[in-house]
């Protein structure tokens, strides 16, 4: 497990001949990458030291049109789930057949390609991944591709006690589990079942098995948990999980609900909890990480609606039904599944993941503008 930077310990004046220094959400400069970062961090000074770490990763890859690498796929393998989050899904359930779905086989051949153009890291997703039947079979396949470095996985957990080591043993090596409340009647609100008991084994046998680091997303509803904010970062700070709070973005049939921004909740934990320092953890996407100063756990926060992180968008998103698409917010996609099914090779599926690439929007307009199309549980967020 990474153990967080802890500058609020006495002995950093001491050593460093300076109190640590606090910078804001709104205040901080971008993380810097490659050999400057590295000489950064080495400087007995600390200068710059303190900027928010975000996980996005910019060594290897394909440009895009805005020169932003990307190295990151997200890839659906279903779209059916064993739950009804309200923010997922409006109710109108239409699942996909069979023969639409992409096989595991046909998706480790668009990760194939991906990764001859530099994609290194892969993440599962759904729906719920793991109702998907021998999803380790596809982290099999997935494991031994040259260039790919990390497989994870988004799961709401209630599968995962009788799965975790299968996936760890097939070669799965991190993962998040989605977990909007720790009360038992609100969870069966939000989500539709009464699982949280099997959500908690889910997580305690994820890290008895070595899956590391296991990060809890909980997206914050004005009016329905953001009251449980502070019980979650007690978690991390007394227990050592990875929290990380998300922004709510207007999904499925609630669009008209506000959002509670990070720089709110922030200062909620602030007030409630301690006091956070930004830190590092192990990822590839777009979250800051913050620790308490002491113990092992930490606190993310992704802000897709107060904070744009398009200018360090590294992904493309692979839906269950074959289509590639270049933004979660952008209801653009590129058809790939009828290429693979019509016995496109490796080089005719890197022209197409080359076409997702460049049509790559410059930044999502959720600020101005709901999300229409498909609901989360169809794109795989």
């Amino acid at each position: 497990m990474n153990k967080p930077f802890e500058p609020s310990r006495p002995n950093f004046q001491k050593k460093h001949g300076r109190r640590p220094v606090r910078v804001s959400l709104e205040t901080a400069a971008p993380p810097v990458f490659g050999k400057e970062g590295y000489e950064r961090l080495r400087r007995p000074s600390f200068e710059g030291l303190f900027d928010p770490m975000t996980e996005a990763n910019c060594v290897t890859g394909t440009f895009d049109a805005f020169n932003r690498r990307v190295n990151y796929l997200r890839i659906s393998v279903t779209d059916r789930c064993n739950l009804r989050c309200t923010y997922c899904s409006d109710g109108e359930i239409n699942h996909l057949h069979h023969d639409d779905i992409l096989r595991y086989e046909e998706i480790e051949r668009v990760t194939k390609a991906a990764a001859a153009l530099g994609v290194r890291h892969v993440r599962l997703s759904g729906g719920e991944p793991l109702v998907r039947p021998y999803l380790w079979n596809l982290i099999e396949l997935l494991t031994p591709i040259p260039g790919i470095e990390d497989i994870s996985l988004t799961t709401n957990g209630t599968l995962l006690k009788e799965q975790a080591t299968k996936l760890r043993s097939a070669g799965l090596k991190r993962i998040n589990v989605s977990l909007d409340s720790l009360r038992p009647g609100r969870f069966e609100r939000i989500t539709g079942g009464d699982k949280l008991g099997d959500v908690l084994e889910g997580i305690q046998e994820a890290h008895r098995v070595g899956l590391s680091p296991v990060k809890i997303n909980m997206v914050v509803i004005p009016g329905v948990n953001d009251d449980e904010v502070e019980d979650f970062a007690l978690m991390a700070k007394d227990e050592g999980w990875h929290v990380r709070f998300i922004e709510h973005m207007p999904f499925g049939g609630i669009g008209s609900t506000p959002s509670m921004t990070v720089a709110e909740i922030k200062e909620k934990i602030e007030s409630m909890v301690s006091d956070l320092w930004p830190c590092c953890l192990s990822g590839a996407g777009p979250a800051s990480y913050f620790s308490f100063g002491e113990g092992q756990g930490t606190i993310g926060f992704i802000r897709p609606v107060s904070h744009r992180f398009c200018g360090q968008c590294n992904r493309l998103r692979l839906t269950a039904d074959g289509k590639l698409r270049p933004c979660l917010l952008n209801d653009l996609e590129i058809d790939i599944k009828s290429a693979l099914r019509n016995g496109a090779g490796i080089s005719d599926l890197k022209d197409l993941l080359k076409q997702a690439i460049i049509a790559k929007p410059e930044r999502h307009h959720l600020e101005t503008a709901g999300i229409g199309g498909r609901q989360m549980r169809q794109i795989g967020g």
